[in-house]
């Protein structure tokens, strides 16, 4: 009688056989989010269980396939195939928000182009930090233009086909004056001080730009 409660006992807690611990392995590396260990894994799986076994004809029946068993440290992970990374990837388009000071260098340099960086800090008052001008030129907004003859022949900036692209526009002559910004709702009334005028607002900008032509090199 002794005899048979001993056979029972040894029945019950007998390890399940190899391919079933496979398929536990398995199981639990798809479920993890994070590697885990060996020790971690027999934790899980019933008492007797050999994970580390396991995991050795686990690797060898994933060879070849679309997902391999890999080691990180000394852990285990499912993981895609290296050479069909490319599958994995996905191109998203970045919004990047300008900030206030960023708008307001580049409709400087929109409606008053060519424009200096000391023209550009006279029209808003204050200075142009490089980070400004800097991310306007990485988004190819705008680039540099014609050196001025003045002393020390400042450069000067201008706005990009990108630019005038990305607002629809043909030329910079496009761009809506302040009459057209304000039936928008975009403006208040009464402009307020420093505003920046658009071209259908200046009477006498042609003439202007053409006197400037004069100050700038080919």
């Amino acid at each position: 009688m002794t005899e048979d409660i001993e056979l029972k006992e040894e029945t019950l807690f007998e390890a399940p056989p190899m391919g079933e611990q496979e398929r536990m392995v398995e199981a639990i590396l798809f479920a993890s989010a994070e590697p885990v260990t060996v020790r971690e894994l027999e934790a899980r799986m019933p008492h007797g269980c050999d994970a580390a076994e396991a995991i050795v004809y686990l690797r060898k029946r994933y060879e070849g396939r679309g997902v391999n068993l890999s080691k990180v440290g000394d852990a285990w992970t499912m993981r895609t195939s290296p050479d069909l990374g490319f599958l994995m990837q996905k191109e998203t388009v970045e919004t990047r928000k300008l900030s206030r000071a960023a708008i307001e260098t580049l409709a400087i340099i929109a409606y008053h182009q060519p424009v200096t960086r000391a023209e550009i800090e006279e029209i808003r008052g204050v200075s142009v930090s490089r980070g400004t001008v800097d991310q306007l030129l990485e988004m190819e907004w705008i680039r540099f233009g014609r050196r001025k003859m003045t002393p020390g022949r400042p450069v000067t900036f201008v706005v990009t086909q990108n630019f005038l692209g990305h607002f629809g526009l043909e030329t910079a002559r496009d761009l809506p004056g302040l009459k057209e910004l304000r039936s928008a709702g975009l403006l208040e009334n009464r402009p307020p001080p420093g505003t920046v005028p658009g071209p259908g607002d200046m009477d006498d900008e042609d003439d202007t730009n053409e006197g400037q032509s004069e100050l700038f090199e080919d």
